[in-house]
């Protein structure tokens, strides 16, 4: 049995790949607000005569195929409250929200695999599962709750695979890698709180701003106390609000920071540290301190034979030079969570008009990707999925 051209028949939609594109990237919702996204997903996937249903609120899922064997493909639907400044004639109609990170065009592609996947349904040898995703960016994020609903329990998939728009590499390219590619990503947060006073007369207080201060050196020293050099690993505070005058010793300062790392170990082991480390080292400055920390997304591990598979599909895709290795990323991606229960690979997808030699990244008000991007998405998520069904 032939194996379709994917490549020349997404080609063959790209047109219809940035119409769909366009009006997401116009309309964008935050997580968890994607009612109007999920609307029109579902429609566009109802007029290619599919029957997809509604999942945790706003996510959509569709089965394409028959049989027992399936596979899975996500793309996330989300946008970013960021005011928009690319000045495109579709820029976003919402204010203060914008597809800053790219999630039209992955939705977009997943789209038109749709659309393929669909006309050639025949020749796949079991079913593909299809997840629009709401709520990547916040926590819990999407994919959690989608799997809490069961999203895996009509057609539970031997593999999972996704991609991601990647400016940093020209369109007509692909990246990956096996193993960890993206950090688990932690939010932490410090309540100090001391003894105000008069500036003049510390000695009536206790300055939760002295012990605000050394806390953030000492924060960072522990990291590189307690981290294997060879593992990344990263703790960094990035707020501190305290204080209204020269003249006042404030009684409260809070931080805010992120923890990341690749190793799950070393990750739970640092909750316990730097609880630890801050309540002493505060306790030094007479000032109390607790620390809330907020679990998030687990480190994303590319399985290894499913990345294989990715790239093989991509050299006989676009071709071995148009294949690369991603470097990992101390990012964070819910995708993370579906790799965790099911093998898995997720694969940079690179965007950057070749015009250029650097592009605004993910998550700039002024990130533009470039269109001709779309069908090569739409390609590799529709050859990834049949090849494995084919394997």
């Amino acid at each position: 049995m032939q194996t379709p051209d994917w490549l020349a028949l997404a080609q063959q939609q790209a047109a219809w790949l940035c119409e769909h594109r366009r009006y997401l990237h116009q309309h964008p919702e935050l997580s968890f607000q994607e009612n109007n996204t999920s609307r029109y997903i579902a429609s566009v996937l109802e007029q290619l005569g599919l029957k997809p249903r509604i999942v945790a609120d706003t996510g959509v899922v569709v089965s394409i195929g028959r049989g027992q064997r399936c596979v899975a493909l996500r793309a996330d639907i989300d946008a970013l409250p960021i005011v928009e400044q690319t000045g495109l004639p579709f820029a976003s109609v919402n204010p203060g929200i914008m597809h800053a990170c790219g999630h039209d065009c992955h939705t977009a592609m997943l789209l038109g695999a749709a659309a393929l996947l669909h006309q050639h349904r025949d020749l796949l040898g079991g079913r593909v599962l299809l997840i629009f995703q709401p709520g990547e960016e916040k926590s819990p994020g999407g994919a959690s709750l989608l799997i809490k609903e069961g999203v895996f329990d009509d057609c539970p998939p031997e593999a999972i695979f996704g991609q991601h728009l990647y400016p940093d590499a020209p369109t007509g390219t692909v990246e990956i890698a096996s193993g960890p590619i993206m950090a688990s990503a932690d939010e932490l947060y410090w309540h100090l709180r001391g003894k105000g006073t008069h500036a003049a007369q510390p000695q009536n207080g206790s300055n939760p701003i002295r012990a605000a201060a050394e806390l953030v050196v000492h924060l960072e020293s522990i990291v590189q106390h307690y981290r294997n050099p060879l593992q990344p690993g990263l703790l960094a505070v990035t707020s501190i609000v305290g204080g209204t005058a020269t003249n006042i010793v404030p009684d409260r300062v809070e931080l805010k920071g992120t923890l990341r790392s690749f190793d799950e170990q070393w990750r739970r082991q640092m909750w316990n540290r730097i609880t630890a480390h801050s309540k002493t080292l505060c306790s030094l400055h007479d000032v109390e301190c607790t620390v809330e920390i907020a679990e998030g997304y687990p480190a994303l591990v590319n399985d290894a034979v499913a990345t294989e598979h990715v790239r093989s599909v991509a050299h006989a895709l676009i071709g071995e030079a148009n294949v690369r290795t991603f470097e990992p990323k101390l990012w964070a991606e819910d995708f993370a969570f579906y790799a965790e229960r099911i093998p898995a690979a997720f694969w940079m997808l690179g965007c950057r008009p070749p015009h250029l030699s650097t592009m605004p990244g993910l998550h700039s008000p002024q990130f533009s990707p470039d269109e001709d991007a779309l069908p090569v998405g739409c390609a590799m998520l529709s050859a990834v999925a049949a090849a494995w069904l084919a394997r």
